[in-house]
C-alpha cells in the first residue's frame, strides 16, 4: 500500500481525478490512500491568508512560512515516516528510478508549492524538493498528481496485468517498441507480419530491436546510459529485414 497526503490550496483538484481514474480503483481496494489538507486551514485570521508580499520587492506573492509549515507539521503525525517533499522548479527532475523508491518508501507528503515560491525558511521542515521538468506550472498541484500516479502503478494490485508496470518505458532505460492492434490493415497500413506469425522468439527480438533503435534516435540521452550487451551490439547492427 501506499500513503500520500497532499498539502495544497486546491484540494478539489486532486480529490476529482483521484476519484475518477485509475486510483480511484486502487483506493477502493486498500491499495493506496490519498488525503488532502488544505493549507489555508492553518492560516490565522478571518481570510485565512497564506501569501505575501517578499521581502525586497518584487513581481508576485510568496507562501507565507506559518500556514506552510503548520500543515506539513500536521501531516507529519499522521505519516510520521513519510519523506516531505516540496514540487519545486529547484529539485531534481522525477523519473522512473524515484517513483520506485517512493514506492518502496511505502508514503509521501506532497507539498503543492504556488505563487512565486514559498518562504524559504519552510525548508527547514521539508526533506527534498522535487521538480517535474524545465518548464512552469501555476502550480504544484498537477505535479503532486503526476508523482502519485506514477508511484502508485508499481504498487502491486494495481495495474490489471502485473508485467505492464515492468515492460514499459524507462523500465528497462529503454523507450517502448512499435504497438499493433485489430485490424491488421488500416489505410493501406499493415501490421508487420512478424507480429502475426506467432513466434515469439522472433516477436521478442523485432521488439527489441525497435526499442534499441527508436531509443538511439529520439532519446540518445537514454541511450548514452545504456549498458549493451553483445547481443545487443549484434541486434543493432541488423537491418529491420535481416531480423
Amino acid at each position: 500500500m501506499f500513503s500520500a497526503e497532499i498539502l495544497t490550496l486546491f484540494p478539489g483538484m486532486i480529490t476529482g481525478y483521484a476519484a475518477e481514474s485509475i486510483l480511484g480503483k486502487a483506493a477502493a481496494k486498500g491499495l493506496l490512500a490519498i488525503t488532502t489538507t488544505d493549507i489555508r486551514d492553518f492560516a490565522p485570521g478571518k481570510h485565512r491568508v497564506t501569501d505575501d508580499a517578499p521581502y525586497g520587492g518584487g513581481a508576485g506573492m510568496v507562501m507565507k512560512v506559518e500556514p506552510l509549515v503548520g500543515a506539513i507539521e500536521a501531516a507529519k503525525t499522521r505519516l510520521p515516516s513519510a519523506p516531505v517533499i516540496l514540487l519545486s522548479p529547484r529539485g531534481p527532475t522525477f523519473n522512473q528510478q524515484k517513483a520506485r523508491g517512493l514506492a518502496a518508501t511505502g508514503s509521501a507528503i506532497l507539498v503543492c508549492g504556488r505563487y512565486e515560491g514559498v518562504d524559504e525558511r519552510a525548508l527547514s521542515v521539508i526533506d527534498e524538493e522535487l521538480s517535474l521538468g524545465d518548464f512552469v506550472l501555476t502550480g504544484g498541484e498537477l505535479g503532486a498528481l503526476i508523482v502519485v500516479d506514477a508511484v502508485a502503478r508499481l504498487i502491486p494490485g494495481v495495474l490489471g496485468n502485473a508485467d505492464s508496470a515492468v515492460t514499459e518505458s524507462f523500465e528497462s532505460g529503454l523507450l517502448e517498441h512499435p504497438h499493433y492492434t485489430r485490424p491488421p490493415e488500416w489505410r493501406g497500413q499493415t501490421v508487420p507480419a512478424v507480429l502475426q506469425g506467432g513466434d515469439h522468439a522472433k516477436i521478442a527480438k523485432w521488439r527489441r530491436w525497435h526499442a534499441l533503435q527508436l531509443t538511439k534516435a529520439r532519446r540518445p540521452d537514454l541511450f548514452a546510459k545504456l549498458e549493451l550487451s553483445k547481443q545487443d551490439v549484434k541486434l543493432l547492427a541488423k537491418r529491420e529485414d535481416e531480423l
